[in-house]
């Protein structure tokens, strides 16, 4: 049985609205003790997501002294003339969640599986995905840490699993599990079986590696 996003995933998601001002914005995420959160329309439909890096942009584009004028630091005007941080210098101006957000969010639906999420949230470079509806409303969020909750099966949960995704009865085929390690023992009646088993097992989640045994 493959695990999905909504075996692992948060329902009591801190989120906000798009006119929610920076300071309330900087409150929940110290308040919540999260380090970003979902950004809301009047539908309740996810068009964001604004995080603490995007408050401090306003931080590192603060105006400075620098003679008879006021400029960003000689660093930020660097990186913004590059055009690599035209956003975060968007940002730094900002009043609302609106304004600070990034948008589009990367975003994921509850029946999505676990590898999914995992390879989603690589691909992107992103720590949580905010899980939506059909509609795209917001129903929870999954973090990474969320992700590594399908290693705490213990190998008496996992044992069954395995046994019934490699067809270990069919077969005659020995299986343990001890610290989420797999061992299959046993010759297999044909030559491809043995390592189409070991595929079947490292896909049961939760497993964290697999051996192969021949008495």
């Amino acid at each position: 049985m493959k695990s999905t996003v909504q075996d692992v995933m948060t329902t009591h998601v801190a989120a906000v609205r798009q006119k929610a001002s920076f300071h309330t914005v900087a409150e929940l995420l110290i308040e919540k003790g999260v380090s970003g959160m979902p950004v809301l329309d009047d539908d309740g439909r996810v068009v964001g997501v604004v995080s603490e890096t995007d408050l401090l942009a306003k931080e590192e584009f603060k105006q400075c002294y620098y003679g008879d004028e006021y400029r960003p630091p000689l660093r930020a005007r660097i990186r913004h003339a590059a055009g690599a941080e035209g956003s975060r210098h968007r940002k730094s101006a900002g009043e609302t969640a609106g304004d600070l957000m990034t948008s589009p969010a990367h975003v994921i639906t509850a029946e999505a599986s676990i590898v999914t999420a995992a390879r989603h949230m690589d691909r992107h470079g992103v720590k949580r995905l905010p899980v939506v509806d059909a509609r795209g409303r917001l129903v929870g969020i999954v973090s990474r840490r969320d992700l590594i909750k399908v290693f705490l099966r213990t190998d008496r949960d996992l044992l069954p699993l395995v046994r019934a995704a490699v067809h270990a009865d069919e077969l005659g085929i020995g299986v343990s599990v001890s610290g989420g390690v797999v061992t299959l023992r046993g010759a297999f009646p044909e030559r491809s079986q043995p390592g189409m088993a070991i595929r079947l097992a490292e896909s049961v989640d939760g497993v964290v590696g697999v051996h192969h045994r021949i008495p």
